[in-house]
């Protein structure tokens, strides 16, 4: 069997029966081809140990943005896909080298891009505020649409992804809806009152037809928002709000998280509602409880001790 037929073979084993989206899918034929290529890869056989480590060198020697190399998670991308590719052949009973022996290389500590709650609500009044002053109403629904998208994407931790994704027939009468997140895994979320009325009032001032829960363009030209969309009407919120850091969708999904734990919720709890496979990815919220922490330390610790 050629490398080609495998990973043709492989892109439809996890398009078909593991689920993974089309950008996955995508994603993972680039970066087996660049490897392919590079390495003159023609037969299974062809891939080993050194040539892996001579991919990973080319790799890290490819520029990146500005005068830097490739970044280190984008080169873990490619291994990411190479040991995948392993596992499915193994499973195949496929001779190849054991996906183990592909490492990804350690990455600092995940930044944050967090905002302190005076600027998170500042950022939720802006679209409001903006909305009771327009008079012109296709900008005054815009401003509607986008505080009922802040709202639930604080109300409910979404990706924002899996926020565009939404459809209008979205029940408001219950306290939670079930959404489709990273490879097809259905999970329940929540929404808040006022997420609920910001909704509610933002498709009431709809008149299109529109199959979406939130759409974008010109009155006579709409499309479902996309993830682009959000990101630059926030934006520009966060201009008028006179906030300086840097504020993303997922800035409003690491709020909701810090909110949760704040106020006392537990690390697997918050796992689940943010749709994480794995603990050690909401682990890197645990660090907003320092200060909680150190009042449980200082409240409990060697109390019957004398000093």
């Amino acid at each position: 069997m050629t490398a080609e037929d495998a990973k043709r073979q492989f892109l439809e084993y996890i398009e078909i029966e593991r689920g993974r989206a089309v950008k996955t899918i995508e994603n993972y034929d680039r970066y087996l081809t660049r490897y392919f290529t590079q390495m003159g890869v023609k037969k299974i056989s062809d891939i080993s140990e050194q040539n892996v480590r001579d991919f990973r060198l080319w790799l890290n020697r490819q520029p990146g943005t500005g005068s830097d190399s490739m970044k280190r998670r984008t080169q873990n991308y490619y291994m990411i896909a190479l040991r995948a590719f392993l596992k499915f052949l193994r499973k195949r009973d496929i001779p190849a080298i054991s996906p183990e022996k592909i490492e990804l290389a350690k990455l600092p500590e995940r930044h944050l891009d967090l905002i302190t709650s005076t600027e998170l609500e500042r950022l939720m009044r802006t679209p409001r505020e903006a909305f009771e002053k327009e008079t012109d109403k296709d900008k005054a629904m815009q401003y509607l649409r986008d505080c009922a998208i802040f709202e639930l994407l604080f109300s409910t931790g979404l990706r924002v992804s899996e926020l565009c994704a939404l459809n209008s027939d979205i029940d408001l009468t219950r306290d939670e809806i079930s959404v489709r997140g990273k490879g097809e895994k259905v999970r329940v979320v929540f929404i808040s009152p006022a997420a609920k009325e910001a909704v509610r009032e933002y498709l009431k001032a709809r008149k299109d037809m529109e199959e979406a829960l939130f759409v974008d363009g010109r009155p006579n030209k709409l499309h479902r928002i996309t993830p682009r969309d959000v990101q630059r009407h926030l934006k520009t919120y966060v201009t008028r709000a006179g906030i300086t850091n840097i504020v993303t969708p997922h800035t409003l999904r690491h709020a909701f998280a810090t909110d949760l734990l704040n106020n006392g919720a537990d690390i697997r709890s918050v796992q689940q509602l943010l749709g994480h496979a794995s603990i050690s990815t909401t682990q890197i919220y645990t660090h907003v409880t320092d200060a909680h922490l150190r009042e449980i330390h200082k409240k409990y610790h060697s109390r019957g001790r004398a000093i």
